[in-house]
């Protein structure tokens, strides 16, 4: 009977551990889409960049700038726009790699496993949907505050007032009405709604570039003074949160990776429109906050509506109204960025069997999943009608966070991966089998026949992922196991150990003597470990239209910046998060696992193997799709290599056990 329990106990732990281990192969031509392929370089770029200059710009440089950081506003931005294109150029290369709708969720489908990518999916959905029911908040709050509360006032007296801490003070009927709005335009066609975001965002564009200038010319030096609090009033921690929330301000250039199974050429417009996106607004950030601080004392900015309220105090109240076009074209752009993005993310999930079938419905007329629109739209006008802005902005910024971290992990982990990434039938570019691929493989990966390749390229392509000549004094560390896997645990080890340096130093308010920072030097030992680690494998040779640069460093450096943004965020932030994260898991492990188009044909047990030797079996973004645990609770389980499909109790068991 107890080994009766053992094979029991392996079996279902063996199909647990595949099932949300399971990676997503990508067959066939990449191009093939139901979604109408029609973007150009420039339409995804306005996209991007309309995304994320609106009510970050106009609502939240004056919030951060009077609460948080003043006049150090501007790092504030540097620091979250550094942060966000390390994120952003491991997005640029995935875009490249895989152009499909979903963004990161597709990203970490195919490189991490399937429970990740649910998680990431998830939070992509809570970051689109906040996003936009922010954003009409705050495009409602602006449009009141230049009336003078005369909105808030006539709602509240028929209303009445809400006294819950993380509902607004009234309910925002007008914020919903933009929600519905803005999801009707989506609804005519990914081509015209591109027309209109084109036009909106370039005016957007030259309002802002008037603001700066007035900025400039109305300078005052003696707003940052130390009479007046001097750069830094609020000390490195005052920028650090600031840079936590302003990370909101650029989490629209996601939608540009969001947009990629709609562009008509991915593999070029994705890079091109992330780069020249965050060069933009990063550079519209930070000279919008250090106009903003210089033309009047942070003290006396107006939360609400910064910028009209700085103009008027310069006595240039007829830009007040250029600025107020401006904000109603950068907010309207930005709610639109998010409500094209979410329902992509939907549409990718329900097709993948994760979420329910019919979000994954296409219009044949204007070919675009209108069933998911209208439930994205009108669950965004939702939460726009009863929630608090600022509280909004928190709640998304840890998703989002979460979702940059692992995408960035991701790209080192692909990048060491032997099996090929990319399809060469969409990008030209030659197919290099894997030396060793899947559990106890002796073969050897035959390099595609291409007049153009060296041997240098054939023999690394044949040691992706395995110690360097010059490194094999690691053997005994790092040797003995599947090409690619040490480079995955010292990712993994790398991560957690970030996050615990980032949480010491960040709980740790004055350090205690020596023994106090023992553990930072013992985190920083390891973090630097692992990248030496990592540094010492055969990268993979793969030629991709765009690769991030200085690989494993950069995207280390967006994990730790990452990790120290999400520690910044207070606890009910958390919290919250929490709990929105528990709904997930209960719709992963109610649905999603048991629907996942990955599970279809498998018998639940290890038996999803590679059948036959053709393309598909290996196409692009093909990867091993039993986990290291699994095949080893698979073994624990079997006590051999036996077949997986033999009965868990055995006839001559049983008989051995009838009296």
């Amino acid at each position: 009977m107890p080994g009766a329990r053992h094979k029991i106990l392996g079996h279902v732990l063996s199909g647990f551990c595949h099932k949300v281990n399971r990676r997503k192969p990508l067959y066939g031509d990449a191009m093939d889409t139901p979604l109408n392929r029609c973007l150009t370089t420039l339409d995804i770029t306005l996209l991007g960049v309309g995304h994320m200059v609106g009510a970050g710009i106009y609502v939240l440089t004056g919030t951060v700038a009077k609460n948080m950081a003043g006049p150090a506003t501007a790092l504030s931005f540097l620091l979250a726009g550094i942060t966000s294109t390390l994120a952003a150029l491991c997005y640029a290369e995935f875009g490249t790699r895989i152009p499909r709708a979903g963004s990161a969720y597709a990203y970490t489908y195919v490189s991490i496993g399937e429970f990740w990518a649910f998680i990431i999916g998830w939070n992509i959905v809570l970051e689109y949907m906040i996003g936009a029911a922010s954003v009409a908040r705050a495009w409602s709050g602006y449009l009141n505050a230049m009336l003078d509360n005369a909105i808030s006032n006539a709602t509240i007296s028929i209303t009445g007032e809400m006294h819950e801490s993380l509902l607004s003070r009234y309910p925002d009927v007008l914020a919903f009405l933009i929600c519905i709005v803005a999801s009707l335009i989506l609804a005519v066609g990914v081509k015209t709604s591109a027309y209109i975001n084109n036009g909106l965002t370039i005016l957007n564009l030259l309002v802002i570039t008037l603001v700066i200038f007035l900025g400039f010319y109305y300078a005052d030096p003696t707003n940052w003074s130390e009479k007046n609090g001097g750069f830094m009033p609020f000390g490195v921690s005052g920028v650090l949160a600031g840079a936590a929330t302003c990370f909101y301000a650029f989490v629209g250039f996601d939608s540009i990776s969001a947009s990629s199974e709609e562009a008509k050429d991915p593999s070029r417009s994705i890079p091109i429109a992330t780069i020249l996106s965050m060069a933009v607004v990063g550079s519209g950030y930070i000279l919008v906050a250090l106009a903003l601080t210089l033309m009047v004392s942070y003290k006396n900015i107006n939360p609400d509506a910064a910028l009209p309220a700085a103009l008027g105090a310069v006595h240039a109240d007829w830009a007040k109204y250029a600025v107020a076009v401006g904000a109603v074209c950068g907010m309207t752009t930005t709610l639109l960025g998010s409500l094209f993005s979410l329902p992509r993310c939907l549409y990718a999930m329900s097709a993948d069997g994760l979420l329910f079938g019919f979000l994954s419905d296409i219009n044949n007329k204007s070919q675009i999943p209108i069933a998911n629109l209208i439930i994205s739209g009108f669950s965004s006008a939702l939460i726009a009608l009863f929630f608090d802005l600022e509280k909004l902005v928190e709640f998304m910024s840890i998703g989002t966070l979460l979702a940059y971290t692992i995408v960035s992990a991701a790209v080192i982990i692909l990048r060491y991966r032997p099996v090929p990434a990319i399809d060469d039938k969409v990008f030209g570019t030659p197919q290099l089998e894997s030396p060793c691929d899947r559990e106890d493989s002796s073969a050897t990966g035959t390099p595609g026949t291409d007049g153009g390749s060296s041997s240098s390229e054939m023999f690394e392509a044949l040691t992706v992922g395995r110690l360097r000549l010059q490194y094999a004094w690691l053997e005994p560390l790092a040797g003995g196991r599947a090409p690619g896997a040490v480079v995955t645990s010292c990712v993994y080890t790398f991560t957690v150990a970030a996050a615990a340096l980032c949480a010491h130093n960040h709980f740790l308010a004055e350090p205690a003597g020596l023994w106090a920072l023992l553990p930072d030097f013992t985190l920083t030992f390891v973090i630097v470990a692992c990248l030496f680690v990592i540094w010492a494998h055969q990268q993979s040779p793969a030629r991709l239209p765009f690769r991030v640069p200085w690989v494993p460093l950069l995207p280390a450096a967006s994990v730790i910046l990452n990790v120290e943004l999400m520690i910044n965020l207070n606890a009910l932030t958390w919290a919250r998060f929490a709990i929105w994260m528990t709904f997930g898991l209960l719709l992963y492990f109610l649905y999603g696992i048991h629907h996942s188009k990955l599970g279809e044909g498998v018998t639940g047990l290890l038996s999803r193997s590679a059948s036959g030797g053709g393309h598909d079996s290996g196409g692009w973004g093909a990867v091993e799709k039993t986990s290291a645990i699994a095949r080893r609770v698979g073994r624990f389980a079997r006590g051999g290599k036996g077949d997986d499909r033999k009965p868990i109790i055995c006839d001559d068991e049983l008989s051995r056990r009838d009296p």
